[in-house]
């Protein structure tokens, strides 16, 4: 939030709207399910409304659309113990895979006395790999959005992707990600080797 009101998230911006919807969704989630033996569990609807109206803003942001229309596009409804309840998802189909879906909402708002909450100490975890593996997963060229077999390139440091202006589209992704690192498709990664500038890019 940003003076008191729901706010988008600049740090998502260049990130797949999977990805988004994703990190949404895992953070209400974790909060809800730790709160469900409250008996006022149904007053975070005020936090669902906040999550959901930031997550919305950040993709119209990124999309430089309207957030009714994002709303629109991701609105889904499933199932639930309580009946069907409305949420978002972002879906990425795969070949011969199970699709990636991306979720937030969904969860009924309601009091669950059987709820067992287990304290654990979690291990470690490197975010920057746990996310190159989600993308990995997704099978997507970030280059072109062509969803096949995937590689990875990289470069040693950003400085070795050149100056702006004088770099290609590729470089410039990069770039704006603030990533040493590109999922792309057999076919961009070749291209990139073939037409990338003077100086060496580690591979």
């Amino acid at each position: 939030m940003k003076r008191g009101k729901p706010a988008r998230r600049p740090e998502l911006l260049n990130q797949d709207d999977h990805v988004i919807l994703s990190t949404y969704g895992s953070e209400y989630r974790g909060i809800v399910q730790y709160y469900l033996l409250a008996g006022d569990v149904f007053r975070l609807a005020r936090l669902q409304w906040v999550m959901e109206t930031s997550m919305l803003m950040t993709l119209a942001n990124k999309h430089r659309s309207t957030v009714s229309t994002m709303a629109r596009k991701y609105a889904a409804t499933i199932e639930t113990p309580h009946g069907p309840r409305k949420c978002f998802e972002a879906r990425v189909e795969r070949t011969g895979r199970k699709p990636l879906v991306g979720r937030f909402g969904g969860i009924p708002l309601r009091r669950n006395k059987k709820t067992v909450i287990n304290d654990c100490r979690l291990a470690p975890v490197n975010t920057k790999r746990k996310e190159l593996v989600t993308r990995l997963l997704a099978g997507r060229c970030e280059a072109c959005g062509r969803v096949d077999a995937v590689e990875v390139h990289h470069v040693a440091k950003l400085a070795d992707l050149g100056r702006p202006g004088n770099r290609p589209p590729w470089a410039d992704l990069m770039a704006a990600r603030h990533r040493k690192t590109l999922v792309v498709c057999g076919t961009c990664h070749a291209d990139i080797h073939g037409k990338r500038p003077a100086p060496a890019l580690a591979e």
